[in-house]
């Protein structure tokens, strides 16, 4: 049953385009110092299977404050202001000490769909986490290389009404990679989606909290041509190994 929502939640949708209030911050995610920064507008938009596209506009003057583009393995990132055109793979690690500069328009793949496991290599578990406090389904997702097993995700559904709130990615030691939480659901061309979503990458130092407030989804006007991303003549390229 909870596999069956999964699908239909994830399964119905093609392309989407959002627009949403994105409010990042920096710092000790589960512990310390946080910095908030101003709530910006930004734009997404995704076509099967993988093409995302994230665009946040200047709160004050709404020009582009970035760009960012992913199709498979690559992404691209232009930020204006600093004439600056970055490339690499979406497993590059983040380095930049300005954390909002490690952002990866894969991590708003990973948190904004919430895919069925694979059938072919995943092993899925139920654990009925209630108490007093709580009512969650947890189902925990697991694969394998070898003999040697490991955590790839959980994703945590309401016990009740079966509403997915929360989902974690893990990396192959097992430790957080993403931590995305859902609520605020509504429905959009009847097909549900989370109104809030709020995206936190505790390695890479930062959240984003995205209200939406415009989403249109099979809507048939999203092509390939829209994840195209060149660098503008000028412009400093620099790339992630």
């Amino acid at each position: 049953q909870l596999l069956e929502r999964i699908h239909r939640v994830s399964d119905p949708i093609q392309s989407f385009t959002m627009k949403a209030d994105m409010s990042p911050s920096v710092g000790g995610i589960h512990g310390g110092q946080v910095t908030d920064y101003p709530t910006i507008t930004g734009f997404v938009f995704f076509l099967r299977p993988d093409n995302i596209r994230v665009v946040g506009l200047d709160p004050v003057i709404h020009s582009t404050a970035f760009d960012m583009v992913s199709s498979g393995n690559d992404f691209h990132v232009y930020i204006p202001i600093k004439s600056q055109f970055i490339e690499g793979q979406n497993d590059a690690p983040a380095t930049s000490k300005n954390k909002l500069e490690n952002l990866r328009p894969s991590a708003f793949l990973t948190a904004l769909l919430i895919n069925p496991p694979d059938p072919n290599s995943a092993i899925t578990f139920v654990e009925d986490d209630t108490s007093e406090t709580k009512a969650v389904y947890i189902l925990m997702v697991i694969d394998h290389n070898g003999d040697r097993y490991f955590p790839v995700r959980n994703i945590y559904f309401d016990r009740y009404t079966l509403q997915i709130n929360r989902q974690k990615t893990f990396d192959t030691e097992g430790e957080i990679v993403s931590e995305t939480r859902y609520s605020n659901w509504s429905n959009h061309n009847g097909l549900p989606f989370p109104s809030t979503i709020d995206i936190q990458r505790p390695k890479d130092g930062y959240e984003v909290v995205l209200q939406v407030t415009d989403l249109k989804i099979n809507a048939g006007d999203i092509t390939s041509a829209k994840f195209i991303l060149n660098q503008p003549p000028g412009s400093q390229l620099r790339k992630l190994q």
